[in-house]
């Protein structure tokens, strides 16, 4: 008698021995990766990586210092305090202009003309963050593609966030990381004309203003305070039919330039005309660097600045994390939305709330 199949054997699925998983293709990749996070928490890597000129280090450590964890901050002013005696041996120029002029450009033909001087460049350019998803493009690798190909060059796009004025608020330090990794010439970009202009201007040795031609026009419409900050005006884009719209812009703003009282540098700012596109000029620009250095290395006004410049920071460092203190203290956050609530009812004025804010602070003993 032929055996019936139960409904229970036809619909159970049959197990089959599988392929054995293949081993790691590294076998060594665990050990690996420890040796890696081993490393992420020690300075003296970072460190050593730096001195050596090691460019993927070099990155790794600005991360660590743009970083707001605790635990990233900690190792960062170790790294920090270990480049501080080898930096301090380069030239720091800022470069700024308004929005389409060709920083960009500009910065790659600069750049790769130091290169041929036998310099060492590192470009630390800001990009625009969102205000609404604080995102940012970091696109300056892709628009100076030729000169961050360069082995002699390092590029470090950084995002503004909320820092005041789109300027990064560790560049200074990131700075000294470039020059303890032998970059003898430091480019900083800003975002654009506006109160960045003052913070780059704190962190710089020369400072130089990329205008359009035609610009002399609107003179009037350009901050003062920017062009009197310049110690060089260059007008950007002369070439083609703007040729002669460029030598009278230039012109515009040599005469301009006599009319701002003397630098405590002693320097009479120059205004010239170049093409980044073609190269042309770019030369003069370095010429007008290396005159200023040795112009103001003679009258110390270079030493001097440099000293003052360290005691802003050194202040502006208090206040910031002052600041950061004060809205981080639980006393401070919770009598914080009661007196907001009084200022905007009227039952207490802006001043009266501050003061009762800042006396609970100091009161906290933080």
């Amino acid at each position: 008698m032929k055996k019936k199949t139960s409904s229970k054997d036809q619909t159970t699925p049959k197990v089959i021995a599988g392929v054995k998983s293949p081993s790691a293709l590294n076998p060594h990749l665990k050990n690996i990766l420890a040796k890696k996070r081993k490393q992420s928490g020690n300075a003296a890597y970072y460190v050593e990586g730096i001195r050596k000129g090691n460019k993927v280090v070099l990155s790794q450590a600005i991360t660590i210092i743009e970083s707001t964890l605790p635990a990233d901050q900690k190792i960062a002013e170790v790294i920090i305090e270990q480049c501080l005696p080898f930096a301090n041996q380069s030239i720091r120029i800022g470069i700024t202009g308004t929005p389409g002029v060709g920083k960009s450009t500009f910065i790659e033909s600069f750049g790769s003309h130091l290169v041929e001087q036998n310099k060492k460049v590192a470009v630390l350019a800001v990009d625009p963050s969102s205000q609404i998803s604080g995102g940012s493009i970091l696109g300056d690798k892709t628009r100076m593609e030729k000169l961050a190909s360069l082995s002699n060059v390092f590029v470090r796009p950084s995002p503004a966030k909320s820092s005041l004025g789109g300027v990064a608020r560790k560049t200074r330090e990131t700075m000294i990381l470039c020059e303890a990794a032998g970059f003898d010439t430091i480019l900083v970009e800003t975002v654009g004309v506006g109160q960045s202009e003052t913070l780059v201007h704190s962190m710089v040795d020369f400072f130089l203003l990329l205008l359009l031609p035609g610009s002399g026009d609107e003179l009037q419409g350009i901050k003062r305070g920017i062009v009197e900050m310049a110690d060089l005006v260059l007008i950007n884009k002369a070439d083609g039919d703007r040729i002669k719209l460029a030598k009278r812009t230039r012109v515009d703003y040599k005469n301009a330039l006599h009319l701002f009282p003397p630098k405590e540098s002693q320097w009479t700012a120059k205004a010239l005309i170049c093409s980044a596109l073609n190269n042309d000029g770019i030369e003069k620009v370095w010429e007008q660097i290396g005159q200023y250095m040795k112009s103001t290395k003679a009258n110390h006004y270079f030493e001097n600045n440099r000293k003052k410049q360290a005691k802003y920071w050194l202040i502006a460092s208090i206040n910031q994390g002052l600041q950061t203190a004060f809205y981080q203290n639980e006393n401070i956050k919770t009598e914080l939305t009661l007196i907001e609530k009084a200022v905007l009812e009227n039952k207490l004025s802006p001043f009266q709330g501050a003061e009762r804010l800042l006396n609970l602070f100091k009161k906290s003993g933080i």
